[in-house]
């Protein structure tokens, strides 16, 4: 069995995980004060949150740039989409910004949102609750569909591997998976309202990793070309450009 070779920044950022999650705990079970402090809006948990999220993003947009012209549009398009993603959810993290620079709420977010705060995932529409709905359920839905279905598949059917591959869609490796898993169960054993924001800190910085170090990294190397079976699927008759 061959073993899983990290560098240093995968190292580093899966300490910083195994960190996070100790001291969650540990402050769970002897200050629940701190616990709730560590946690808090605007406290370091969440700001961890925000670096996975934000180089996450700016890897999408580094690759966007790189593969200009030597990718199709549709893996572009993907990879700029990406990109955007995980920039609108670090914004919506920290209220875009709302609390660092003192700016009120409008009179609809005063009304509508559960925190009172200029962002969509606490907003309240006719009862329902926007972040139980699509940022919890549908999320973790996407997301377990992500990290089990889309690599099974990548390695046993050939269809699928190309699919992915002529999408520009970073493949999770295993130990980006078995981590995610890890991550998802001790944080529901807290028995406390604002374990999610464990979760949400762990989850992110694992997904900077998925994004910096897929299993598919070589489709993001720009002096190699697509397997041409894949792309065809979406553009018959064309290539990729080779360098």
């Amino acid at each position: 069995m061959s073993k899983v070779k990290l560098s240093a920044i995968e190292v580093i950022i899966l300490a910083i995980c195994v960190t996070v999650l100790a001291i969650g705990y540990f402050l769970f079970y002897t200050n629940i004060p701190r616990f709730e402090h560590f946690v808090e809006e605007d406290g370091v948990v969440e700001w961890l949150t925000v670096a996975g999220l934000l180089p996450a993003s700016f890897v999408c947009f580094s690759r966007f740039i790189k593969l200009l012209n030597k990718r199709s549009k549709w893996f572009l398009f993907v990879t700029f989409c990406l990109g955007l993603f995980f920039f609108f959810f670090a914004g919506e993290e920290v209220s875009w910004g709302q609390r660092i620079f003192g700016i009120h709420s409008s009179g609809y977010f005063e009304k509508h949102n559960s925190q009172h705060e200029m962002n969509l995932h606490n907003l309240v529409v006719d009862g329902v609750k926007i972040n139980k709905l699509v940022f919890s359920t549908m999320l973790i839905i996407a997301l377990g569909i992500y990290l089990v279905l889309v690599p099974l598949l990548y390695q046993k059917n050939k269809a699928v591997k190309n699919i992915v591959d002529a999408s520009g869609i970073p493949v999770p490796r295993l130990y980006q998976v078995i981590g995610f898993l890890l991550v998802f169960v001790l944080t529901s054993l807290i028995p406390h309202g604002k374990q999610a924001e464990l979760l949400e800190c762990d989850g992110s910085l694992l997904v900077f990793l998925i994004m910096f170090c897929p299993g598919n990294k070589e489709i993001f190397i720009p002096g190699k070309s697509l397997q041409a079976s894949g792309y065809l699927i979406f553009f018959p008759g064309k290539q990729d450009s080779k360098t």
